[in-house]
């Protein structure tokens, strides 16, 4: 009788959560849908504010919490509260500013000061010897700032760029998410088994591959992050060995009134092995480096909501 009620329990959960997955994805493209009808500053002050009083009400606040106090002991426990604060409201102007990307990114090389983004005289150089070496690259991003305008700040550009990301685990959320991410942001990749294969052939065709890889990632090579091991994608570095090329980092932070700014980092030195190969393991510890010495400079706008360390 147990067995049979269990079996029973397993068999509804499987028939109810089609329903379910439906209803979020339908609830994700009607949300997305409305939030465009609005102001995209106002809608994201509002999304802010929501998502910092609603935020410390979920179980990712502790994980938050644990994080920031394993990366940075000397901060009293009042500090702490205060970044996981900005971080909520980072996360929850990110979300309004998702549904607008096809105008956020209003730079006027020409009359900047019209605009919402800054971009200093360094990257500005570092980016058009990009566009314009005819050589491929690799460009790594972190969960800092808004991480979804890099990808649309390279196209408004003019640079061919290739875009890895993760697919939403619903595939209605998936079709209208990659609806608006297709509006300008590149040749889209989604992660999968054959994601490796389609961004070393983007390389060989001349593009920029960009990616984030600053997430725990179970099969990944060790890397030392805040002073603790954890596990980094080595992708980045593999195709690097495959396809030897440029590699910059990129950055967009968001600054007092509703502005935000653009960074390109100097070209990376890979590391290598005895034989002058490219060390993978090397090379995502240097890069991992980078984006620590990014977040210690701006703490309360990386995503500290997830377990970066296990």
């Amino acid at each position: 009788m147990r067995r049979l009620l269990l079996r029973t329990r397993a068999g509804l959960r499987d028939a109810v959560k089609p329903v379910g997955a439906a209803a979020i994805g339908a609830l994700t493209i009607a949300l997305l849908r409305a939030t465009r009808c609005f102001d995209p500053v106002k809608t994201a002050d509002l999304f802010g504010r929501i998502t910092r009083k609603i935020g410390p009400m979920l179980r990712e606040q502790k994980i938050g919490r644990a994080n920031l106090t394993a990366a940075f002991p000397e901060k009293p426990p009042a500090e702490i509260e205060k970044i996981l604060a900005g971080v909520w409201d980072n996360l929850g102007c990110i979300g309004a500013e998702f549904a607008h990307l096809d105008h956020v990114w209003n730079h006027d090389p020409n009359h900047p000061e019209d605009g919402r983004i800054e971009i200093g005289e360094r990257t500005r150089e570092l980016f058009h010897k990009l566009r314009l070496d005819g050589k491929p690259a690799l460009i790594f991003a972190s969960h800092i700032g808004n991480w979804e305008l890099p990808a649309v700040a390279a196209v408004a550009h003019g640079l061919d760029a290739a875009i890895l990301y993760r697919r939403p685990n619903i595939a209605s959320a998936d079709r209208a998410i990659k609806q608006l991410r297709s509006v300008n942001m590149g040749t889209l990749i989604p992660a999968g088994r054959d994601a490796p294969l389609r961004l070393a052939q983007a390389l060989q065709n001349g593009q920029h591959v960009a990616m984030l890889v600053d997430q725990y990632f179970t099969n990944g090579v060790d890397v030392t992050f805040f002073g603790r091991k954890t596990k980094a994608n080595p992708t980045l570095a593999r195709l690097l060995r495959q396809i030897e090329c440029p590699i910059h980092g990129v950055r967009i932070i968001r600054l007092p009134g509703h502005r935000f700014r653009a960074e390109l980092s100097e070209e990376i030195t890979p590391a290598r092995d005895a034989n002058g190969e490219i060390d993978v393991q090397g090379t995502m510890q240097i890069i991992t480096s980078v984006i620590e010495g990014w977040i210690r400079e701006y703490p309360d706008q990386w995503l500290w909501l997830h377990r970066r360390w296990r």
